[in-house]
């Protein structure tokens, strides 16, 4: 009989958050063994729960989420999130130019499956979200990674941006703040990349889905306010993270700057949505009481807050390994801890996280992962109680010592 193969449009996509590392973890689960698991984001697993106003919003309009939505959503999310934006100085965001989607995740495939053409090139940072990576290259386009400094605190390279503009460049991701690195960019430099992309017309895609998880005196700053009436920009961002409800799938994207020389891109943006009928209706209902409600994430994210003491514990633990160095996250739930060359001489790094699995039963995600080039870094997930923290990078330690 004839081999049922994938599409060849698979053939370069990746999502090494889950991948060969998973199947490992698995794997040994059910051999009977304890994983612990701080390869994804996921707050739920650790003890944090969805605001009881949330649970409360989607349980009581159940009874009226049997039906499909508008495909861009249910008019009162969209009513919100315009409202978020128009009270962060972007006072022309109109219900009209919001989406709502299944997760930032669902939007992302959705917009570049309208924008891209065989052969576009993309500018995505690295490391990177890889899901931007893999899906560029699943609707036939090419990314372009550009460099973010680590001795600079991970910032953007301008420079390197600069030159890898080609004229088959289209758009700009920015990830800020960023996943994997924990980076917060200043308003100079979210300047710095919409000028960029001001001066060689490209579109800007805002990844902002952790502008609410920051620590210490970091601010962040949207993209959209910087690009203005002359650049398109794309933001996306949700309730998976600030709010713990990742299972629910309820994000947004929102459009701004000149629309009207986007008109037949949105049009396929819109028959997208169109073709998915809606996003999920009873997680779509929680998105109003979120962004208009308190605030819970502002209790977790300063000093005695656990997002925040998580953090800065796994940054000093994993600054106190011998040839380890970790640049101090400013926001978002990891670090990308660095693992000195002449310390660890690493060749696989993919096989350096699954050897640390079988030995230690910790599951982390390596460094290239994220596409970043070289195999000396990996990420690790801030969410356990810190003593659980304490207890995971404790046993990483011990690993590292037998590998240096």
């Amino acid at each position: 009989m004839r081999k049922i193969r994938q599409s060849q449009k698979l053939r370069n996509v990746r999502y090494d958050v889950r991948g060969p590392i998973l199947v490992e973890a698995q794997r040994l689960e059910a051999e009977g063994h304890r994983i612990l698991k701080l390869n994804i984001g996921n707050p739920a697993p650790f003890g944090f729960e969805a605001p009881e106003a949330i649970l409360a919003d989607v349980m009581h309009h159940l009874p009226e989420s049997q039906g499909y939505s508008d495909s861009q959503g249910i008019y009162s999310a969209r009513t919100a999130v315009a409202q978020y934006y128009q009270a962060r100085g972007l006072r022309e965001t109109d219900v009209e130019d919001v989406f709502i989607g299944n997760g930032v995740s669902e939007l992302i495939s959705m917009v570049l499956q309208a924008f891209v053409d065989d052969g576009n090139e993309i500018l995505i940072p690295a490391p990177d979200y890889p899901l931007w990576t893999g899906a560029v290259t699943l609707s036939g386009g090419t990314p372009v990674h550009y460099r973010c400094d680590e001795d600079n605190d991970w910032m953007p390279d301008l420079e390197d941006i600069e030159s890898k503009i080609t004229s088959n460049t289209h758009a700009i991701v920015i990830i800020n703040p960023n996943n994997p690195t924990g980076a917060v960019y200043s308003k100079e430099m979210v300047e710095g990349l919409v000028d960029i992309a001001r001066r060689h017309q490209l579109v800007v895609f805002a990844d902002e889905i952790y502008e609410k998880i920051l620590f210490d005196d970091a601010v962040h700053h949207h993209a959209a306010a910087a690009a203005g009436h002359d650049v398109l920009c794309l933001t996306f961002s949700g309730l998976s993270k600030a709010y713990r409800v990742c299972g629910y799938r309820a994000g947004w994207v929102m459009i701004s700057g000149p629309k009207e020389i986007a008109e037949e891109f949105l049009e396929g943006l819109t028959l997208i949505a169109n073709m998915r009928m809606c996003a999920n209706v009873p997680a779509q209902h929680a998105i109003q009481t979120a962004l208009g409600g308190y605030q819970s994430i502002n209790e977790l994210i300063v000093p005695g807050g656990r997002f925040y003491e998580q953090s800065m514990l796994a940054h000093r633990l994993l600054n106190e390994i011998p040839g380890v160095t970790s640049v101090r996250p400013r926001g978002a739930l990891y670090c990308f801890p660095r693992l000195d060359p002449e310390v660890y001489p690493i060749d696989n790094d993919e096989q350096f996280v699954i050897d640390l699995l079988r030995a230690k039963k910790i599951l982390v995600t390596h460094g290239s992962g994220f596409n970043w080039p070289a195999p000396d870094h990996f990420r690790l997930v801030t969410l356990p109680d810190v003593d659980v923290l304490e207890e995971a990078i404790g046993r990483i330690a011990e690993f590292l010592a037998t590998r240096r």
